[in-house]
């Protein structure tokens, strides 16, 4: 049936299954270096535990009989390894079900990761990853046309991620209602980049366009995602554009990257051709798919369609869910991002000492890698690379789950090498201190003559101890 295929979306299959591979590359080279200390059988929260606690409520995993610290770089040395041949385009190059197994692979090995991943698992790109993944597997092979109904569901996943972060955003917080979420949004975020403060100094009346510009892409422009060629492109590359602006002024993990590669499943290879001078792309003529590619397609579009139905009566709920799962195997997800508006920023530093009785000038700061920590350190790009620990350092000021807290400070206080691994800078070069202590600041960024004046990017003032000195005997 050539009206089921979709010859003019050869670049934008292109774009959805490397780009998305890449992104399951980065989320498994993420894995296999950060989850052991925090998630391992000796991490902040051993999956072993969670095992023995969930049982079978427990979603679907690998791990469910048996964890071990070396079965999860298998896993996660295998889904790399896997997502390297699609950035490749090798099991492009064979008959639609080769890069289907292949997809359905990276997607089967991070659920089961996500699904023991807890806290530190717990952000919506990780359930968005997993529905792309899964939904770009059925748009087959170079060796066939894209399926029509494969690139809608995909417009239907940026439809939304963006319509749903629209409505969360002015449901939740007066600050978007009234355009200044963004005096404070640069500045408050969870993880800074170098161009964050710049944007943060921008003048009132421009953060007040930003926020409206913001509106309009999330609450009007996915409407366009399916209206007729090129309306649709124009659409999806304004998402990209403004995708690409949360990029240069923060540190999202993968949600931006991800967003603007899902953003393309509209893009029509006439638009490519007619805005870059690359030539003829994709098919010249209608290719029939296979009967048993069609049939399988089609399966998995009612499939999804099906489930459709939760997030799409979460989008009209008063009470809308953000970042949601409304099934055990993480599709057809319902998204979301900063329904309210932090105004000021707080920041847990931890400390330790090695005197028996330390006074002020012997406590020394552990320094994270992303998140602010000495006032002189420049913010640094680190997305789409996911530091989860710093993440969640973010979250304790706001009342996030601490249980991981306690126990990251005793590990601190045992000197472990591989909790120390995820730090920046640890001050007793990996000799165990004396005393652990952690103190609570708020910070802001310096104005443009206490920049120059000190050079500094932040200025930050104690506001309490929220841990007081403790020992190793403390908290064994």
């Amino acid at each position: 049936m050539e009206w089921f295929s979709a010859t003019d979306y050869d670049f934008a299959r292109q774009v959805l299954q490397r780009g998305v591979a890449a992104v399951f590359l980065i989320a498994f080279l993420s894995t296999a270096a950060q989850f052991p200390a925090l998630l391992g059988e000796h991490g902040l929260l051993p999956v072993p535990r969670l095992l023995a606690r969930a049982g079978t409520t427990l979603g679907p995993t690998l791990f469910r009989w048996r964890y071990s610290d070396r079965l999860l770089r298998i896993v996660a040395c295998t889904g790399a390894g896997i997502a390297v041949l699609l950035v490749a385009g090798l099991p492009q190059l064979g008959p639609p079900w080769v890069p289907l197994l292949a997809f359905l692979a990276l997607w089967g090995l991070y659920l089961s990761i996500v699904d023991v991943g807890q806290t530190f698992y717990g952000f919506g790109w990780e359930t968005l990853l997993l529905e792309a993944g899964f939904t770009v597997a059925f748009l087959g092979s170079d060796q066939v046309p894209p399926p029509t109904t494969i690139l809608l569901l995909l417009a239907w996943l940026v439809f939304r991620l963006e319509f749903g972060a629209g409505l969360i955003k002015v449901r939740g917080d007066e600050a978007w209602r009234d355009l200044t979420a963004l005096y404070y949004h640069h500045e408050t975020q969870p993880m800074p980049n170098m161009m964050s403060r710049s944007a943060h100094l921008l003048p009132a009346p421009v953060h007040r366009l930003e926020v409206l510009g913001n509106h309009i892409t999330q609450l009007i422009v996915p409407f366009f995602l399916f209206a007729p060629q090129p309306i649709a492109s124009v659409a999806g590359l304004i998402v990209v554009l403004t995708q690409l602006w949360l990029v240069v002024s923060g540190n999202f993990a993968w949600l931006n990257a991800l967003t603007m590669i899902l953003a393309f499943s509209v893009v029509s290879d006439s638009v490519i051709e007619a805005l870059l001078p690359i030539g003829r792309i994709g098919f010249a003529e209608p290719v029939p798919l296979p009967l048993y590619w069609l049939v399988v397609t089609l399966l998995v579009t009612g499939l999804l369609v099906l489930l459709s139905w939760w997030p799409a009566r979460n989008l009209l709920s008063r009470n809308q869910l953000m970042n949601a799962s409304f099934n055990r195997w993480h599709l057809v997800n319902a998204y979301g991002a900063f329904g309210s508006v932090t105004r000021r920023r707080y920041e847990v530093i931890v400390e330790g000492a090695d005197a028996a009785r330390p006074r002020e000038d012997d406590w020394q700061e552990y320094e994270f890698k992303g998140k602010p920590g000495d006032p002189h350190r420049m913010p640094r790009q680190f997305a789409p690379y996911h530091l989860r620990l710093d993440w969640l350092m973010w979250f304790l000021p706001l009342g996030g789950d601490s249980r991981w807290f306690t126990v990251f400070l005793r590990k601190l206080l045992e000197a472990d090498p591989a909790v120390l691994r995820l730090l920046r800078r640890d001050p007793f070069a990996g000799a165990p201190p004396r005393w652990i202590r952690a103190r609570l600041f708020s910070y802001r960024f310096t104005t443009r003559a206490e920049k120059r004046d000190t050079g500094d990017w932040w200025v930050r003032e104690p506001v309490q101890t929220v841990v007081r000195p403790i020992r190793l005997q403390d908290v064994a």
